[in-house]
C-alpha cells in the first residue's frame, strides 16, 4: 500500500452521452476457460504459469458485441467488469455479485479485521493527515489480497470471499505424423509451427459464473469466449433495482475503484485523469502547473498498490477498402490479416481508494468521456476505473 498526495484544479466538462448500465451479462463456463494473457511457452522456455491472467477483461467481452452488432450500433457501448457471482444469488428482483475489495479494508481469514480512514491526527503536538485505524497507526501485519466483496455488503462490509477458480496448466504437443513424440526442429528446416506450448486453463467452481455490466443487450446463447475456443453459456438480464441504486449514487469526496483504471493519454499513464490538450510535450520534463496539462481532480490521497499491465487488440483498420471491395475480398485472406495491438499501458488496480479535496458530485456513469484516454474508442467504453462511493474512507 502507498499514499500519494497532490493538489490541483481543473474545469468540469459536460456529462457523458453514453446510456447508463441496464443489463447484467452472466457467463457460465461449459468446461474450462482460458487463463493466459498472450504469452506462450516454447519447448526451450517452459516456466510454469507465465502470463496467467483471469478473469477476462471487458475488451474480451467487447468482441462478442462486435460479432453481434454493426459498428454504428455499438458506438455508445458501455461495459464494466470483470466480476463474478453465484448463479442462485443472481435473481431478477435482487442481485448479488462480487467486486474487488477496497484496499482500506484489511482482511485476514476471510474477515475484515480493521478499516483504514483518511483523517487528521496529532503526533507530538503537530497536525498531520494520514491513513489511520481509528486513532492508531495501521497495524504492521500481513493481510490477504485479491479478495472480493459482495455488492450487497458495500455499505456494511464484514467478510470477503476468495477466487472461485483454480488454474489447470496443461501441455498442447504437436506430434510427429508417424511417431508418438513431439515434433523436433530439423537442422536444415525448422518446424512450420510451434511443437509444444503450455495453456493456462481455468476451472471455476460449480454454480459460479463471471459477471459484467452492459448498457446494450446481448442475445443469450453459447459463445466462444477468450483464447483456445473455449465455450461459455451467456445469459443477459436486466439489472435489479438494488444494483442500479448503487451505480447511480453520487460520488462525493471518497470512492473506490472496482475495475482497473487507465488515466492520461495514449502515451502516458497517470494515477488520475488529466486534460492533455496539446499532446505529450511534457513527457520528459516536470509538468508545469500553468501548462495545458491540467488535473481533473484535486487529489488529496490515494491508497493503492503496484500498477498492473493492460493491453488489448483492435480490428485491423489499415488499407481500408470500400464496402463493395470488401465483399469481394477473399475470406481466407481477410482472416489472416493481423490484428492491431494496442500500446502497452499501466493501470491503477481495482480496489484503489481515492480521496479528493472537492466533491465530484457525479456518479461514474456521468463522468465525461474526456476524462478517459482514447485509443480507438474511449476507454470508458470498457468500464475504465468504474468507481463506487465510499464515504466511510474519510473521518
Amino acid at each position: 500500500m502507498s499514499t500519494i498526495e497532490t493538489s490541483s484544479s481543473a474545469p468540469q466538462s459536460e456529462q457523458s452521452h453514453r446510456p447508463p448500465f441496464k443489463y447484467l451479462i452472466i457467463i457460465e463456463p461449459l468446461g474450462l476457460l482460458y487463463g493466459s494473457a498472450g504469452k506462450f511457452l516454447s519447448p526451450e522456455n517452459l516456466v510454469g504459469r507465465s502470463g496467467s491472467y483471469f478473469p477476462p477483461s471487458t475488451a474480451t467481452l467487447s468482441g462478442l458485441f462486435a460479432a453481434s452488432y454493426k459498428d454504428a450500433e455499438i458506438r455508445d457501448l458501455l461495459l464494466a467488469g470483470p466480476f463474478w457471482g453465484i448463479i442462485d444469488e443472481l435473481k431478477p428482483t435482487e442481485q448479488n455479485f462480487y467486486v474487488p475489495t477496497p484496499r482500506n479494508y484489511l482482511v485476514k481469514d476471510g474477515k475484515i479485521k480493521c478499516q483504514l480512514t483518511w483523517k487528521k491526527y496529532y503526533q507530538e503536538g503537530k497536525e498531520s493527515y494520514g491513513w489511520r485505524d481509528g486513532d492508531r497507526e495501521p497495524p504492521n501485519d500481513k493481510f490477504e489480497s485479491n479478495t472480493w466483496l459482495a455488492i450487497n455488503q458495500w455499505d456494511e462490509a464484514k467478510e470477503v470471499k476468495k477466487n472461485p477458480w483454480k488454474f489447470l496448466p496443461h501441455l498442447h504437443p504437436r506430434l510427429e505424423l508417424d511417431e508418438r513424440r513431439v515434433v523436433r526442429k530439423n537442422e536444415n528446416q525448422e518446424a512450420p509451427q510451434g511443437s509444444l506450448f503450455l495453456e493456462n486453463s481455468v476451472q471455476m467452481e460449480p454454480g459460479s459464473c463471471l459477471v459484467y455490466l452492459s448498457n446494450t443487450k446481448l442475445e443469450s446463447g453459447w459463445y466462444r469466449f477468450g483464447g483456445e475456443g473455449h465455450m461459455v453459456d451467456v445469459s443477459c438480464q436486466e439489472i435489479a433495482q438494488n444494483v442500479t441504486t448503487l451505480l447511480t449514487r453520487t460520488i462525493a469526496k471518497s470512492f473506490a475503484l472496482i475495475t482497473p483504471a487507465i488515466w492520461g493519454s495514449n502515451r502516458l499513464s497517470y494515477r488520475e485523469p488529466v486534460y492533455l490538450q496539446k499532446g505529450d510535450q511534457q513527457k520528459y520534463s516536470k509538468p508545469d502547473p500553468e501548462s495545458d496539462e491540467r488535473k481533473v481532480w484535486s487529489l488529496e490521497a490515494l491508497l493503492t498498490e503496484r500498477p498492473i499491465p493492460f493491453r488489448y487488440r483492435l480490428g485491423n483498420r489499415e488499407n481500408q477498402q470500400s464496402q463493395a471491395q470488401q465483399q469481394e475480398t477473399d475470406k481466407k485472406q481477410h482472416s489472416q490479416t493481423p490484428k492491431l495491438l494496442s500500446r502497452g499501458r499501466y493501470a491503477v488496480p481495482a480496489g484503489s481508494v481515492y480521496v479528493v479535496t472537492e466533491a465530484i458530485n457525479q456518479s461514474w456513469q456521468e463522468w465525461p468521456d474526456e476524462w478517459f484516454p482514447k485509443e480507438g474508442p474511449s476507454l470508458k467504453r470498457w468500464g475504465c476505473g468504474l468507481a463506487l462511493p465510499l464515504p466511510s474512507a474519510i473521518a
